[in-house]
């Protein structure tokens, strides 16, 4: 009872403490590596994607926003809005054997999404933290057509005026112009879109709250990259991860990563459209990388 009569007191957004953001592009990886940090020994997180917690607070779906984007900034915020939000994650959560929060928490949150949404957590949480997880644009770009044409990952089939196959993840701004054009550039611009968007957000912070991490680099040293991040978000790490890590839950067909090489020819035919973004996203990492050691 005093628990919850200092959480009303205080509101309920002032239990989180550096809530953690894995922001990426869809496909890239990051319900693996969620599910991965899941196991570190302070992390609570829901268990699950937050789109029906977050799109259910008023005035944040895309049908109450005019059918805009996924897109959500500083100026989306009112004090409603983030204490509903945090007190709708704050009953979910539980840490890796299952037990709820009794005071304050580090959240870990992986939501595909969230990726547009990185000046509006910074608003709720000025202390949140972001790990930035990019994969080969080539994979990405492969296991994304997959998604939409396996009917999986529709979010909005229902979208007005949209033609051709259902919309699928996260919606981007400017989407209408992607109308009428083939799944393979409906999927590049998706994916270029957001990676121009979330790299902006992304360097508007100071660095030391920003953990950058390759896919490939994960798959390839599991144990080393995850107690890099963890080191760097300020958390321990007390399991030892295997050579090969399990699939995700999200897996749609056995990993391969020259899979895109089967349809090498279509992202050839799209790459105009994702060279600038995938040149800026390896730089980011790259750079992230170069100061972690740096500091280090």
């Amino acid at each position: 009872m005093q628990l919850k009569q200092q959480i009303a007191r205080n509101g309920v957004r002032n239990e989180f403490d550096r809530p953690i953001f894995i922001v990426s592009t869809p496909r890239s990886g990051s319900t693996l590596l969620y599910e991965t940090l899941e196991r570190a020994p302070e992390l609570f997180s829901i268990g699950d994607e937050s789109h029906g917690l977050i799109e259910g607070v008023p005035g944040l779906s895309p049908p109450q926003r005019g059918w805009l984007s996924n897109r959500l900034v500083a100026n989306d915020v009112t004090a409603a809005r983030a204490e509903q939000l945090a007190a709708g994650f704050y009953r979910q959560l539980k840490d890796r054997d299952g037990r709820r929060p009794t005071g304050k928490v580090r959240m870990l949150e992986k939501t595909p999404k969230n990726a547009l949404r990185v000046p509006f957590f910074n608003a709720i949480w000025p202390d949140a933290q972001f790990i930035y997880l990019y994969r080969d644009v080539r994979e990405t770009l492969s296991s994304m057509m997959e998604a939409w044409r396996s009917g999986g990952f529709r979010t909005y089939p229902g979208l007005p005026g949209w033609q051709g196959a259902p919309w699928s993840m996260l919606l981007v701004p400017d989407w209408r112009r992607l109308n009428g054009m083939p799944l393979p550039q409906i999927v590049a611009n998706q994916w270029a879109i957001t990676t121009e968007t979330l790299l902006n957000d992304l360097e508007q912070l100071s660095e030391d709250r920003i953990q950058a991490i390759d896919y490939g680099a994960f798959l390839d040293s599991p144990q080393a990259q995850v107690q890099r991040v963890t080191t760097g978000l300020g958390l321990n790490w007390d399991h030892e991860l295997g050579a090969t890590l399990p699939l995700s839950k999200t897996t749609v067909s056995r990993p391969d990563r020259e899979k895109w090489r089967r349809i090498e020819q279509v992202i050839e035919s799209v790459w105009p459209i994702v060279e600038r973004a995938d040149i800026r996203a390896r730089e980011f990492v790259k750079s992230r990388s170069a100061l972690k050691r740096a500091a280090a």
